[in-house]
């Protein structure tokens, strides 16, 4: 009995010199870590708290009565959504769009990167910059005013081309065949320049010497690219793919509703829109609040599945 109360004591006596460690670690540190409690203020109050929304989902929820006083269901709402033909249309059309947005969009902020990258007159490299930049700053509003003036059958710029060239007019905008392609292009237009940053901080840590080297045995810029670079670059790139791999099923709300007009609604329309007019507009909140969980369940699933593959097939991952 004696040794075991000795034991017993020990124990309590590192565990409690292990805590003044820590209280004086962070009384010693407490700068830091009041610098980083606005960021874990923001993600208590606008990520956590509201995931216990997410109960209504099971509820046939009534505003008047509140999560407590609203009626469970259970998964009703979620036998329904499989269950109704609509859901199944936004469903391709959101998944049409984000893998042609992955296809084409992901891989232009690391070809603009690499581009910018060969620029030798800073000045020149600057406003190509700037210039490249400038779209992320522009709300989807203006740019929207700007494509739907681009493609104006009348006035537009491009329809002006074609008619250079005797080609009958387009009616871009109106033709649902060609909806997604003017979301993919105008999605990249606005956030390929934005996304070079990464890619052009990352090229900065790359050691010269290995320029050098690959030079000495005569490698062309192109094969430095693919033999230098590119290895250089892939645990960012695995990390940024990742990432995109998670919201797969997050194409931006705003982009697609200023485009978006009853013509192309067949080809155009997504869980975004289908949520914001079913569920703000409609009041059917249980509903569009169980195709929200859905759609994160989806990408949970997704990143934890492509940061599996991608630990075992590159050594890269996110966690």
């Amino acid at each position: 009995m004696s040794e075991g109360a000795d034991v017993n004591a020990a124990m309590s006596v590192r565990l409690s010199q292990q805590d003044l460690r820590k209280r004086s670690y962070f009384l010693k540190n407490w700068q830091i870590y009041t610098m980083i409690m606005p960021g874990l203020l923001f993600f208590v109050i606008f990520k956590y708290i509201p995931l216990t929304g997410s109960i209504i989902a099971f509820q046939n929820y009534n505003p008047f009565g509140g999560m407590l006083g609203s009626e469970f269901v259970g998964f009703e709402h979620f036998v329904r959504l499989f269950s109704y033909p609509e859901f199944y249309r936004v469903l391709r059309n959101t998944l049409l769009i984000s893998l042609y947005q992955l296809i084409f969009g992901f891989p232009a902020p690391l070809i603009l990167a690499l581009l910018l990258n060969e620029v030798r007159k800073v000045m020149v490299k600057r406003v190509l910059q700037t210039v490249l930049y400038v779209p992320h700053f522009l709300s989807w509003v203006i740019l929207g005013g700007m494509v739907m003036s681009l493609l104006s059958p009348d006035m537009g710029l491009i329809n002006q081309v074609l008619a250079v060239f005797g080609m009958d007019k387009i009616f871009f905008m109106q033709m649902p065949e060609y909806f997604r392609s003017i979301v993919v292009v105008s999605g990249v237009w606005k956030e390929a320049g934005w996304g070079t940053i990464i890619y052009l901080a990352a090229l900065t840590g790359i050691n010269p010497e290995l320029y050098e080297a690959a030079e000495v045995d005569g490698a062309g810029k192109l094969r430095q690219v693919f033999s230098v670079t590119i290895p250089a670059l892939m645990p960012t790139i695995m990390v940024l793919l990742l990432l995109k791999i998670g919201h797969i099923l997050d194409l931006g709300f705003e982009q697609i509703y200023i485009l978006l007009n009853p013509l192309v609604r067949e080809t155009g329309d997504i869980l975004d829109t289908y949520i914001y007019e079913v569920g703000l507009l409609g009041g059917q909140y249980s509903y569009t609040t169980a195709i929200g969980l859905f759609k994160s369940v989806v990408g949970l699933v997704l990143i934890l599945g492509a940061n599996t593959i991608s630990k075992k097939a590159t050594g890269d991952s996110i966690f």
